[in-house]
């Protein structure tokens, strides 16, 4: 695998810069101002999720445990395939059929929301978590104005009257930038970042605790990206709310989160603050991929980018032990037959075993 500027839409500037200055901060000794986290919004514990398969079933998500502290935003990050956006699908239950959480917890608070989704999903979803989409248009109504769309949602999930609802409709598209005289507009006469803040106005809208946003910048030119990334930080920073930041790009890694979970072939790689991965990452997938990323801070623009050999393993064809073997280039003989769990420095990996 070869990560190319065109093959990373934020890495060809924005990523790239945030990338190289980020690293470079940590190598001189920066150190970012730390948010304070008191408890947990969500749990995850040994998720699995199963595709029924003619030949029995394809392990999308494979015992994979996190939590997400309040007011705190976490990226997901690895290649197509790895599981990013599966996970966030479990979470929010919208794995599409006949795909099914196998078994595993996921718990919202104090609400066990894997069992309640499959139930009256709308006590969660779009109240207490909102899902913000690569593809704006896939969002929203093309048939009805943006002001509408709001206010229907707010009116759904909050105990306002419908005059209350416009009002809120309207402070939150000032919220985002957007003037309130397009209130009566529809989705095709915005822009693709304009679209994207509407997005954002209507998940923020009905004051969801935990927001989880799937690759929300990878369809925008990186101007439109670095000001959607800031507005969607600013605002869940000023209304306390979490974030689950799924994306392939590094460098919005570097500028946006607090912690990084770093996913591959369904399970978990490695995972930690932000700062301590970028500096000094374990496992050796994490290694490539941050190898992997263009940096504007290397100098010569001749250099040839870092490749991980291979490709991601599809799902029917899953190698055994640990999935990244085939690919290592540090491989143990136990790493063919034998899966490494997460150990206390972060990473599933052999290779720390004895630390």
């Amino acid at each position: 695998m070869c990560i190319r500027d065109s093959d990373l839409p934020g890495c060809h500037a924005i990523g790239a810069r945030a990338f190289g200055e980020s690293v470079g901060r940590l190598a001189s000794g920066y150190s970012e101002p730390q948010i304070e986290m008191t408890d947990s919004i969500l749990s995850v514990r040994n998720l699995r999720v199963v595709i029924p398969h003619r030949h029995g079933k394809l392990v999308a998500i494979d015992n994979i445990s996190f939590h997400i502290q309040r007011g705190e935003i976490i990226g997901f990050v690895g290649e197509s395939g790895a599981g990013k956006s599966m996970t966030g699908a479990a979470i929010i239950g919208l794995i599409d059929p006949p795909g099914y959480i196998e078994r595993g917890e996921i718990w919202l608070d104090n609400l066990r929301i894997d069992q309640s989704v499959r139930g009256d999903a709308s006590l969660i979803r779009g109240k207490r978590i909102s899902m913000i989409f690569q593809d704006p248009l896939t969002s929203l109504n093309p048939l009805r104005t943006i002001g509408d769309q709001l206010m229907e949602t707010i009116l759904t999930h909050l105990p306002v009257s419908a005059e209350a609802a416009r009002k809120k409709a309207i402070a939150g598209l000032e919220e985002v930038d957007i003037d309130p005289s397009r209130f009566g507009a529809y989705p095709h006469e915005f822009s693709g970042g304009m679209r994207q803040r509407v997005v954002i106005a209507l998940a923020l809208c009905a004051e969801p605790e935990l927001i989880i946003a799937d690759e929300p910048t990878t369809a925008l030119d990186v101007s439109v990206q670095a000001q959607v990334l800031d507005l969607l930080k600013r605002l869940c920073r000023e209304r306390g709310a979490s974030v689950m930041l799924i994306t392939h790009d590094m460098g919005v890694i570097a500028e946006t989160t607090d912690r990084v979970a770093v996913l591959y072939a369904g399970r978990l790689a490695e995972i930690g603050p932000t700062q301590t991965l970028l500096s000094n990452p374990k496992h050796p997938y994490t290694r490539g991929l941050i190898a992997s990323t263009p940096s504007v801070e290397s100098g010569d623009i001749r250099t040839h980018l870092f490749q991980i050999r291979g490709t991601m393993p599809r799902l029917a064809a899953l190698p055994t032990g640990c999935r990244f073997h085939p690919r290592c280039e540090q491989i143990m003989a136990r790493c063919r037959s034998e899966q490494p769990e997460v150990a206390e420095n972060g990473a599933a990996c052999f290779l720390y075993e004895d630390d």
